[in-house]
């Protein structure tokens, strides 16, 4: 009996004992991510207290965030090098996440580096990977308005509303994947860059081989990071950062993370120190439970990118430099996708429809300038896949300002009449003038597209193929 109580006392006071280390471990936990949500957040108006945190773990309510009522969350996530690295306020790393708040999927879409972009309202016109540095020199004393150039050119873009934008450099990525004991990534081909960025402005060799792989922080950061020699160049970048970080989730959530004060402290230390961001601290017990509970075998990763049929971008020379335009002379594309991203089968259900339409387009050039018919002709057939596109000779032409689409099926063919309103951009008219119907004579058109001026500044740059858009962007 004496030995039976003994037990139970033991028992008893190791459960005491656990009990005890988990408030603990507990208080110590929300203490630190209180700390850490402060020096993250940019709004230091909106500090929370060690309660306030509590609260929101202890009996978390209703996600209460930006974007909610929508059902979508959009979040900017820019990595850049850091003080004392080169180029050290340019974005390694665009990329827009979005949460779907009604089906818990996730989408991640990569917007290369050297886009060519306008900054609306400024009438300065960069690279993308230039603008987060325009805004901290326009603004160079206020950490939000600062973020206004970049978060309003990824909206002009897109069409998204930016609800949130997250800051993190190089330094910052590395501490934290060697807080939480590295990564698993399985890498789908053997990489060797001789010229990988090393400290002092120096080269340093990176090689990695094809196959699954542990990670550590510096080792992650070069995979994420590395570009020479990567057969996909920038989009193949993109791949590797959108797989390395869905790597960090899954790991940063897993148990053997969550339970070891070590790792927890080393990671909070890591953020507060190097991130910066406009999520309020008052949201942030809402974001941690937004984030664990994604559905990571639900995640549709997209890559702007150039040079395949189906790709929205290509490489051109503007002002003497490679860069990445639109394929087409807007940003209507790549808006649909970014408004699609959850289910991009409707873009390739409204490609059907205008598959089976079939219709037949007559161009006229009327532009004065014979490489936009060339460049528009070209992208109608090979990247639009129309079958029956027919460019009539142009010479003597009198010269239109605006491109029009003329409707001669009394709207039997409007998916492909859209496509070309929208995309070109052209104006719709059903009015067909009597020179321009002498002009096709008896060929059968269901659409005529006459050029105008208009398309020249888009459709005349020069083009950069892939090798030598690669030899400039080194």
């Amino acid at each position: 009996m004496r030995t039976k109580n003994i037990f139970l006392k033991i028992i008893l006071g190791l459960s005491l004992l656990i009990i005890f280390v988990g408030l603990v471990y507990g208080a110590f936990f929300i203490w630190k991510i209180t700390n850490t949500e402060n020096k993250i957040n940019i709004k230091n108006e909106n500090t929370v207290s060690f309660l306030d945190t509590f609260k929101n773990i202890v009996s978390p309510g209703k996600i209460n965030l930006q974007g909610m009522d929508q059902g979508r969350i959009n979040v900017l996530l820019l990595g850049i090098a850091g003080q004392g690295k080169p180029g050290r306020n340019l974005t390694d790393t665009i990329m827009i996440a979005s949460f779907n708040t009604k089906t818990g999927q996730t989408a991640l879409l990569s917007i290369p580096r050297d886009l060519f972009v306008e900054v609306p309202e400024n009438n300065y016109t960069t690279k993308i990977n230039t603008v987060y540095e325009y805004g901290l020199q326009t603004f160079p004393s206020d950490e939000e308005n600062s973020m206004e150039p970049i978060k309003k050119v990824i909206e002009n873009i897109t069409s998204l509303d930016i609800n949130y934008w997250v800051v993190m450099n190089f330094d910052g990525f590395q501490k934290a994947v060697d807080a939480i004991g590295g990564i698993n990534i399985t890498n789908e081909y053997d990489i060797f860059d001789p010229r990988y960025p090393g400290p002092n402005y120096s080269y340093e060799t990176f090689e990695l081989k094809k196959g699954f792989h542990h990670l550590d922080g510096a080792t992650a950061l070069k995979y994420a990071r590395m570009r020479h020699n990567d057969p996909k160049s920038d989009f193949g970048r993109a791949k590797r950062q959108q797989q390395v970080m869905q790597a960090i989730k899954n790991k940063i959530f897993s148990t053997g993370t969550l339970l070891n004060p070590v790792a927890i402290n080393q990671l909070l230390n890591t953020l507060g120190e190097n991130v910066k961001t406009n999520i309020a601290s008052s949201e942030f017990a809402d974001f941690v439970a937004l984030i664990k509970n994604l559905d990571t075998n639900n995640i549709n990763n997209v890559v702007l990118d150039a040079w395949k049929k189906d790709s929205l971008l290509r490489g051109s020379q503007i002002t003497g430099i490679s860069a990445l335009i639109p394929r087409v002379s807007n940003w209507s594309e790549i808006q649909e996708l970014a408004q699609n991203i959850f289910d991009t089968n409707k873009i390739k259900r409204k490609r059907e429809e205008i598959d089976k339409e079939n219709a037949t387009v007559v161009i006229i050039n009327k532009s004065g300038n014979s490489i936009v018919s060339n460049r528009i002709n070209k992208l109608l057939k090979e990247n639009f896949g129309y079958k029956n596109v027919i460019a009539l000779s142009t010479t003597g032409q009198k010269t239109e300002r605006q491109t029009f689409v003329y409707d001669l099926t009394g709207g039997k063919k409007l998916f492909t009449l859209n496509e070309l309103v929208e995309k070109l951009p052209a104006k719709a008219s059903s009015s067909f003038n009597f020179s321009d119907k002498k002009s096709i004579g008896n060929i059968t058109a269901d659409l005529v597209l006459i050029i105008g001026e208009d398309l020249i500044p888009h459709y005349s740059l020069a083009e950069v193929d892939f090798k030598d858009y690669n030899e400039d962007s080194e």
